[in-house]
């Protein structure tokens, strides 16, 4: 794992994970601890993804903290390893965002990969969510359209329109624009500047 490679929110979620392991004191950082960090992240892709599958962040967060919380503890260790079933995810992420043509490795290539190799509980749950790897493709294409990972922090991007703007259209079709009236003048310049070709 390269994390140079990775999206600055990639490498948080990785250095998040691990610091739930310690937190749970468990001595592997897994998967599930991966996925409770790029669930939860706070301006990441993950959580809007769900959102945009008609799901709760909350709803894949809690039961598999709750996972973690029955998991074996080890207690006076302090060396926190990266379990075989990550390494695996992590180099499935990076496959994938090669597949998909990105430079980087980022935090959707990373639950694309912890949906792909779930087990046990968490696997039940993305199952029960209808969590598949073409489901959360799907979000992906909706969430980012044809736009790649060029650089450590391609995030910002996703939905700039939608973030920094406002769709007028919806809100005259909800009534929320105020009409106007006796300004038919300005209107018509404000066309006219508009369709030019040069501004």
């Amino acid at each position: 794992m390269n994390l140079n490679r990775y999206t600055e929110k990639a490498q948080e979620a990785v250095i998040e994970a691990k610091q739930l392991s310690e937190e749970y004191s468990h001595q592997e950082v897994t998967p599930d601890h991966l996925v409770v960090a790029l669930v939860e992240q706070e301006g990441g892709v993950v959580p809007r993804l769900l959102k945009l599958m008609q799901l709760q962040p909350e709803s894949i967060a809690t039961p598999v903290r709750s996972a973690l919380a029955r998991a074996p503890k080890l207690t006076g260790h302090r060396q926190v390893y990266l379990s075989r079933a990550l390494d695996q995810v992590t180099t499935l992420a990076e496959e994938e965002a090669e597949r998909l043509k990105d430079d980087y490795t980022s935090t959707e290539h990373l639950f694309l990969a912890a949906v792909d190799r779930a087990e046990g509980e968490t696997a039940a749950l993305f199952a029960r969510s209808n969590l598949t790897h073409d489901s959360v493709l799907q979000a992906m294409v909706g969430l980012r359209g044809s736009q790649r990972v060029t650089d450590q922090n391609p995030e910002d991007k996703y939905e700039a329109l939608q973030k920094y703007g406002r769709d007028l259209t919806e809100m005259a079709e909800q009534g929320k624009l105020d009409p106007v009236i006796g300004r038919d003048e300005e209107i018509r310049r404000t066309i006219e500047v508009l369709s030019r070709r040069t501004k």
